[in-house]
This record gives C-alpha cells, sequence and structure tokens, in this order.
C-alpha cells in the first residue's frame, strides 16, 4: 500500500507541466498574433475598427484610436493632384482671356476641385438644352484641355426659378438633367473622353450662385459646370492624352 501512494504523489506532482504546456503555447500563439499586426496597414485596420465600433453601438467619447476622416478615406477627394489642376487653370484662363471670354466662363479652383463653370448663354439658347453651333470650338477646346488628365470629370446642369413646362421638358428638372447630358454626350462623341471618365447631373433651379430676383442673376444661374475633380483613377492614365504635359 505505501507504494501505491507514492506513485500516486509523484503523478500530481507532474501535473504543472500540462499547464506550463499550456501557458507557453499560448504565449506562441499570442506573439505570432502580434508579429501579424505588426505588418498589418494602419489605416485600413483603423478604418475596421470604426466600423466594427459603429455596428456594436460604440460611442464617440474622449480620445480614441479612430479620426473622423477616416470613415471617407476610401471616396474623399485627394490633393495629390493639385498641381496638376493648377496647371489646366493657368491653360483654361489664358486661353479665355485670348478668346475674351473670361465674363462669360469661370474658372475657379474649389474643395471639389476645378470648376469651369458656363453661364447659360454661352451653351445654350433659353429654354433649350441643344449646345449653340458656334459654342463647339470653346468645347473643344476644353475638352483638349482637360481630357488629357485622368481625373474624374462631372457636368452639372442648372436653372434659374422661371418655370418651364412643355412637351419636351415638362420642369426645369429635365431641362438642366438635359443640358448636362448633352455636354457629357459632346465631350464623349467629339472628343473621345473616355465615358467612364464621365458623369451628368442636373439640379434644376435648387442650386442658385445668386438671389432669383432680377433679370441679370437668373443669367447667372442658367449655367453648366464642368467640375474635374481632384479624384483620380490610375486605370485612366494611359487613356487618350495621357498626362498632361509639362
Amino acid at each position: 500500500m505505501p507504494r501505491r501512494k507514492r506513485q500516486n504523489d509523484e503523478s500530481d506532482d507532474s501535473n504543472w507541466l500540462t499547464t506550463y504546456g499550456d501557458m507557453m503555447t499560448l504565449l506562441l500563439a499570442f506573439f505570432v498574433l502580434l508579429y501579424s499586426f505588426s505588418s498589418i496597414n494602419e489605416q485600413k485596420f483603423k478604418m475596421a475598427l470604426e466600423s466594427l465600433q459603429g455596428n456594436l453601438g460604440v460611442l464617440k467619447g474622449g480620445k480614441t484610436v479612430s479620426s473622423s476622416e477616416l470613415i471617407t478615406a476610401g471616396v474623399q477627394n485627394n490633393n495629390m493632384g493639385l498641381p496638376r489642376l493648377n496647371r489646366i487653370h493657368q491653360k483654361l484662363t489664358s486661353y479665355l482671356q485670348k478668346k475674351k471670354l473670361q465674363d462669360d466662363i469661370k474658372v475657379k479652383m474649389t474643395e471639389r476641385g476645378l470648376t469651369i463653370r458656363f453661364t447659360g448663354k454661352v451653351l445654350f439658347d433659353l429654354g433649350e438644352a441643344k449646345i449653340k453651333d458656334e459654342a463647339d470650338s470653346i468645347l473643344d477646346k476644353i475638352s483638349d484641355i482637360i481630357s488629357r488628365v485622368p481625373n474624374q470629370i462631372m457636368v452639372e446642369g442648372h436653372t434659374d426659378n422661371l418655370p418651364i413646362s412643355n412637351s419636351r421638358f415638362p420642369s426645369n428638372w429635365e431641362l438642366s438633367t438635359a443640358r448636362a447630358t448633352n455636354v457629357v454626350k459632346y465631350f464623349i462623341e467629339e472628343n473621345g473622353i473616355v465615358p467612364a471618365k464621365l458623369s451628368a447631373a442636373g439640379y434644376s433651379k435648387y442650386k442658385p450662385v445668386k438671389p432669383n430676383n432680377s433679370s441679370e442673376n437668373r443669367a447667372l444661374n442658367r449655367r453648366v459646370d464642368v467640375i474635374l475633380l481632384k479624384k483620380e483613377f490610375d486605370e485612366f492614365s494611359g487613356q487618350k492624352g495621357g498626362k498632361l504635359n509639362e
């Protein structure tokens, strides 16, 4: 009997080896996990963390690992192409001054990108969406400049507050959208701009630049904005025209 008791004591004394082995295995797994984190993309990790926090209902409070700009980091326009946009700004300004069009076509850098603003009388007759014949040369020149870069191009149509209702345009929504769409079609069909770079939108009377309280202001609100957005796509850099010449 005493002999059997000695064997049991020895068995109890060796149980710590199992616990020790489990602990070492967990430590190894922990350091492997740390190593894997060392090569993770920090920004993507933070974006994923923010998304997880939102889905779990975690509210912002105090200092956290997240920052608000990360939420839209994938869709925000970047500033890496600003020098290119500035060069285009200079080219367009020089062309408009040479043709004495600076009063009818404005070029301005905004948060979204480079905006080329055509007042209504440059491209269209009142209440019409057909591009004037005399506007072709202007659009051709501007297209030649903006088609050389990979930036996305947004064309936006706007009207004044005067109502319109006919078989073609039941409201200013249809008129503003038709004008923007026709400019996009011209860029594609006449100048060969890559269609995937272009988009069109109509805003009717709801985004005026001036109060619609005079004929002069209404003329300014009847406009088409061609916006060369800051956002660009690498796959377009090898398309028609390539990069803008330095």
